[in-house]
């Protein structure tokens, strides 16, 4: 036992010396790290945090999001409580004005976010609601010192460049799942189509940020799928949600995924993505719960506040964690 424990922990090992080389993990090697038993959780950690310190050393990086324009969406995404499926309760509204996107920007400052993340419900974006984004953030560049994420759905060339002259640094336009579960999730539009918006925006300059989330019925192999999808598309930010199973979604009873199965997935990430920001977003109170400061030993960035439709954890509290883990809050960072 104590020698298979020893091998266990090479294993780990060998995966972090390998990430470090640029190499990529294999299938079967992705699903030993989901497949570990929880008494290697610590050495897997250690493996994953090998490769996050010689990138990002012991910075955390803060990202604040604001709901500009919320429900109204004539997409049928399985998770979304601003769906056109879904009942829930959420605020309806158009996009926020100018003013009030300026003030999310000043707040984001205050909250020690070097990333302001703008994020619109629906398809994509009108011609009139670009106007309004492209605005803002001009304004935003030019009085603060802060970095600028859009979401906003999906993009067409001339869109995209429009963001890019105006000085958005990245865009976010998530694969959600893997591509074999996607119709499960959503029939409204395609995987396919999410990729050319990420292909899109990293043709006009912006960073692309493309991520996933956990918990919608996907197997083991097909979370492997999509670190590896994002590995090859090249996306400089990954976000990794947690699903926050909420009333009056189709996905509504899913169950919430354990914290130790979270960490796994957060490591995974890290060896086959290394040199990406590992974020992790929607859901991490949720499903990871006491464990969360052991989420930034694999991922390097976090949201503070609330996120589109559910609350986030105390700001003070998240400043704290990683105060207490001897880490740093990196300001201004992409």
């Amino acid at each position: 036992m104590i020698i298979q424990a020893i091998n266990n922990i090479m294993d780990w090992q060998s995966l972090a010396d390998k990430a470090l080389r640029g190499e990529c993990l294999s299938l079967e090697e992705g699903l030993t790290v989901l497949d570990a038993h929880h008494d290697q959780m610590l050495p897997l950690l250690q493996a994953a945090f090998q490769v996050r310190r010689h990138y990002y050393g012991t910075k955390v990086k803060l990202n604040m999001i604001i709901n500009a324009k919320s429900g109204l969406c004539p997409e049928d995404c399985g998770y979304c409580s601003q769906s056109i499926v879904s009942t829930a309760p959420v605020q309806k509204y158009s996009l926020l004005d100018r003013e009030t996107l300026l003030a999310g920007a000043r707040e984001a400052m205050a909250r020690k976010a070097g990333t302001y993340c703008i994020v619109a419900s629906g398809r994509g974006p009108t011609p009139r609601e670009l106007d309004q984004v492209v605005s803002a953030v001009e304004e935003i560049r030019a009085t603060m010192p802060l970095k600028i994420c859009a979401c906003l759905g999906i993009l067409k060339g001339d869109q995209a460049k429009r963001l890019a002259d105006a000085g958005v640094h990245r865009y976010n336009h998530n694969l959600n799942t893997s591509k074999s579960n996607y119709s499960s999730i959503t029939t409204t539009h395609t995987y396919d189509q999410r990729v050319d918006t990420v292909e899109q925006v990293k043709r006009s300059g912006m960073s692309p940020c493309s991520g996933v989330i956990i918990g919608m019925g996907e197997t083991n192999e097909e979370i492997v799928e999509m670190a590896l999808a994002l590995r090859a598309l090249d996306a400089d930010s990954i976000p990794i949600n947690f699903l926050n199973a909420i009333p009056g979604t189709p996905l509504e009873n899913a169950g919430r995924t354990p914290a130790m199965k979270a960490l796994k997935v957060l490591a995974l990430f890290r060896l086959i993505c290394p040199s990406k920001e590992i974020r992790v977003a929607g859901g991490r109170e949720v499903n990871l719960r006491t464990l969360q400061p052991l989420a930034l030993y694999a991922a390097n960035s976090i949201f503070v506040g609330d996120y589109l439709t559910t609350a986030g954890q105390e700001i003070t509290t998240d400043h704290q964690m990683i105060e207490d883990l001897g880490f740093e809050i990196e300001l201004n960072a992409l």
